[in-house]
């Protein structure tokens, strides 16, 4: 098997996986962060969002080839104390209910306001439409965006 070097959180790794093996399994399985998650594997859900070079994107279907050479940033990546202005939101607006979406959630909220610091309802409807909650947080969701937007 191929060998890869990828870039996760600012940190190198060193990995021998098959040249198709999806960027998630990856993560999860051989860096060992467990906060992306597995939602539906066709990527459709959002819930495992990461950044590549900046952009959210879906590991779920997209192979690990697609991501050496680049830098992978995940929810663990977005700060070491939970103190981005997305998590403290978050955190203050109470959005997580089961939580399982979260993390692509939040990592397609810090994708939208890295690009539209003071987003309309318009803005965050269409940077979220991505990603699926099962318990409905939708305006808990929106009202933590604009809250962030406040505190960055």
């Amino acid at each position: 098997m191929p060998e890869y070097t990828l870039n996760v959180n600012n940190k190198n790794y060193k990995v021998d996986v098959d040249q198709q093996m999806p960027l998630l399994w990856v993560i999860r399985d051989f860096v060992g962060l467990k906060g992306t998650k597995f939602g539906c594997g066709i990527s459709q859900c959002g819930a495992c969002t990461i950044h590549l070079d900046g952009t959210p994107v879906r590991a779920c279907r997209l192979p690990v080839t697609a991501a050496a050479g680049k830098k992978i940033t995940t929810i663990e990546g977005i700060s070491e104390n939970i103190d981005h202005a997305v998590q403290k939101a978050w955190i203050e607006m109470q959005v997580p209910q089961c939580g399982y979406c979260q993390s692509g959630q939040i990592m397609s909220a810090v994708a939208l306001l890295k690009n539209k610091p003071k987003p309309t309802d318009a803005d965050i409807d269409a940077a979220m439409r991505g990603n699926l909650c099962r318990c409905g947080t939708y305006q808990r969701i929106r009202s933590a965006i604009h809250r962030a937007a406040e505190l960055i």
